[in-house]
């Protein structure tokens, strides 16, 4: 019983310990947040989009990167997405759907021990090209992928 007492004490004490240090902001990831790309991910066109975070709007069509993701999506609230590239020198992976309020979806800074691979899941409000581009030796390469979506999902 007097265990039991003390555990109880004890997790009540750490957390609270815990909640005054959240509200104080001892908690808050300012390191991941200070690299957040807000005018990319805020930007409501393609082309602003993409020069925000890349640096330009004109990447080149290769056949070197691959966009991996479903012809039909039954529900555009949940497309699965695998880009991959044989490119050298990767720095990121951007995917980006034009038709959605905001087209970028995701984007990956890659380091140079890993390969040119990201999969993960996006929203699509409606059919559209998921467009993968990849910045690789200071220049911008590009794929694409139609997607027919029969359920919206931004908001659809």
């Amino acid at each position: 019983m007097q265990t039991q007492r003390r555990l109880l004490i004890q997790s009540g004490m750490v957390g609270a310990t815990l909640a005054l240090a959240a509200g104080a902001g001892l908690l808050s990831p300012r390191a991941v947040l200070a690299a957040w790309p807000s005018q990319a991910f805020e930007a409501r066109k393609l082309p602003a989009a993409m020069d925000a975070l890349l640096g330009g709007d004109q990447p080149v069509d290769s056949t070197e990167v691959k966009v991996k993701a479903p012809d039909i999506a039954e529900n555009g609230a949940v497309v699965s997405v695998t880009v991959t590239t044989t490119l050298p020198g990767v720095d990121s992976i951007s995917i980006f759907v034009p038709v959605n309020a905001f087209p970028l979806t995701a984007s990956y800074e890659v380091s140079d021990v890993t390969d040119g691979f990201v999969t993960g899941r996006i929203k699509m409000a409606k059919t559209a090209d998921v467009i993968a581009v990849v910045k690789a030796g200071g220049k911008l390469y590009s794929a694409r992928k139609r997607v027919k979506v029969t359920l919206g999902g931004c908001g659809g």
